[in-house]
């Protein structure tokens, strides 16, 4: 057997913590971000698809599988199937009631995750940090931040190649007379500036840290504050494109804005 996939483990460790609620949130973060193979009824029809629904006792379920192969074994058969991501499973079924079963009988991960939770899940995504717009008279280095969340912020950045230069982690000073941390992007495009606040937020969020601990804030390489931000900040490198890529049309769910519509 392969070795254990991050959901199996964030699952163990969750199971093992019943109630540590920073191991829980850690398993849907994992959730949230994995590539899962959804079981389909019939072949998708453009961006419909027709989920295979199960209903069982304490509710109504579909099934997910964070592998190919664990798929297949769970089928037996050949099975028409979408690649989606957590986070496009759970916006789709939000509010539908119905629930997802994860790696049924097939995985050390196998898991009913009822209703409310996806919907939980859904809403939860939906969070994202301040963005500044009060006047920063002084970067910081930052100080009494939880290591969690920096390894939060390092695993969430490792998968935003290309949409900025680098981002930093301060702590500032407003012209108000306020203090904070805030982590700032520079040489961010400003399409992505969206989804890389929405990416810090989720860090934060799945970390269990008050929302207000952190603000977001984008500048240009050329600004004289990204060099006093690179001075004083914790540097979290974004991978870069080997060479200019450009966007590509996806499959059905692909992207998060619109996730593909139940048959």
């Amino acid at each position: 057997m392969r070795d254990e996939t991050p959901l199996d483990l964030a699952h163990a460790a969750m199971q093992a913590a019943p109630s540590d609620d920073a191991a829980r949130l850690r398993f849907y973060e994992r959730l949230a971000d994995a590539e899962l193979f959804l079981m389909l009824a019939s072949e998708a029809e453009g961006e419909q698809i027709s989920p295979e629904l199960f209903e069982t006792p304490d509710g109504d379920f579909v099934l997910v599988f964070d592998r190919e192969e664990r798929l297949a074994q769970f089928a037996g058969q050949p099975v028409p199937y979408a690649a989606l991501s957590g986070r496009v499973v759970a916006q789709m079924l939000a509010g539908q009631g119905i629930g997802l079963g994860l790696n049924l009988e097939v995985a050390p991960s196998a898991f009913l995750i009822p209703a409310e939770a996806v919907g939980w899940l859904n809403h939860t995504l939906g969070h994202a940090p301040e963005e500044v717009e009060a006047g920063i008279t002084e970067f910081l280095p930052p100080a009494g931040l939880p290591e969690v969340l920096l390894t939060a912020l390092d695993a969430k950045l490792a998968t935003a190649g290309g949409l900025a230069a680098a981002a930093y982690l301060a702590g500032v000073r407003y012209a108000d007379g306020g203090r904070g941390h805030l982590l700032g992007f520079v040489g961010a495009k400003e399409a992505a500036q969206p989804s890389l606040a929405k990416a810090a937020g989720e860090a934060l969020t799945f970390s269990g840290i008050e929302a207000g601990a952190m603000d977001v804030a984008f500048f240009g390489a050329d600004e004289p504050a990204a060099a006093s931000l690179a001075r004083a900040g914790l540097r979290f490198d974004l991978p870069q494109p080997t060479a200019p890529q450009d966007f590509k049309p996806v499959m059905p769910g692909g992207d998060p804005a619109a996730p593909p519509r139940l048959k």
